[in-house]
C-alpha cells in the first residue's frame, strides 16, 4: 500500500503545482481587468451642443501647366478609351479659396485621391481631406468619402468625419463647377458644406 502511495505522490505534486498557477492567473487576470469599451459622458470631454456651420468656398483643381495641383498617379490599360476614363487615379493638393479666382483669399487645401470609377458617366470615388489654414478653423480638417457625378449641376458627398474643431462632424458637401477648361481640363468648383458638429 505504502509502495502505491509514493508512486503516486508526483501526480498530486502536478496537480496541486496546476492548481496554484491556475488561481494565480485568474487573480491577476482579474486584478488588472482590461476593458475594450467604457461609456463616456460628451459633457466631461468638453462638447457642450452640438452646432451648424455653413462653409463657402472655391476648389481649383489644376492639372496642366509646370505646376499641376492634381496628377495621374495610376490608369488602366482601357482608360484611355474609356469615355468615362474609367480606371484613372488622381492625386491631389488643391487650393481652396473665399473666391473663384486663383488669386483670391487661401482658406484651406484639399488633399486626397478621385478616381474615374464609373464605367458609364464621368462618375469619380472622392476620397480627400479639407485641411483648413485660415481662422478659427486652422488646423482642423473635414473628411468626404463619396460619389462626385461630375457633368450633373450640382453633386452631393457626405461628410464622414474631421478633427480638431470638427471632431465627431457629420454632414454634405455640396460641389458645383464653376470654370471647366475643355482645353486644359483645369476646373474651378464652388463647395456650400453643411457640418453639424461641436
Amino acid at each position: 500500500m505504502a509502495k502505491a502511495l509514493s508512486s503516486l505522490t508526483p501526480f498530486f505534486f502536478f496537480l496541486a503545482l496546476s492548481t496554484t498557477i491556475i488561481v494565480f492567473f485568474s487573480a491577476h487576470a482579474t486584478a488588472t481587468n482590461h476593458r475594450f469599451s467604457t461609456p463616456l459622458s460628451p459633457k466631461k470631454l468638453g462638447f457642450k451642443r452640438q452646432k451648424l456651420s455653413h462653409l463657402h468656398f472655391y476648389f481649383h483643381d489644376i492639372v496642366s501647366g509646370r505646376n499641376p495641383t492634381a496628377i495621374r498617379v495610376a490608369e488602366s490599360k482601357t482608360t484611355n478609351t474609356s469615355k468615362s476614363s474609367f480606371g484613372a487615379v488622381s492625386i491631389m493638393d488643391d487650393p481652396l479659396t473665399v473666391g473663384p479666382e486663383p488669386t483670391s483669399k487661401l482658406v484651406g487645401r484639399a488633399q486626397g485621391i478621385y478616381a474615374a470609377a464609373s464605367q458609364s458617366e464621368l462618375g469619380l470615388l472622392m476620397v480627400l481631406n479639407y485641411v483648413f489654414l485660415e481662422g478659427e478653423y486652422n488646423g482642423s480638417t473635414l473628411s468626404i468619402l463619396g460619389h462626385n457625378a461630375v457633368l450633373s449641376e450640382v453633386r452631393e458627398m457626405p461628410i464622414v468625419g474631421g478633427s480638431g474643431l470638427f471632431r465627431f462632424a457629420r454632414g454634405y458637401a455640396q460641389a458645383k463647377t464653376y470654370i471647366f477648361d475643355f482645353k486644359t481640363l483645369d476646373a474651378v468648383v464652388e463647395y456650400n458644406v453643411y457640418v453639424f458638429h461641436y
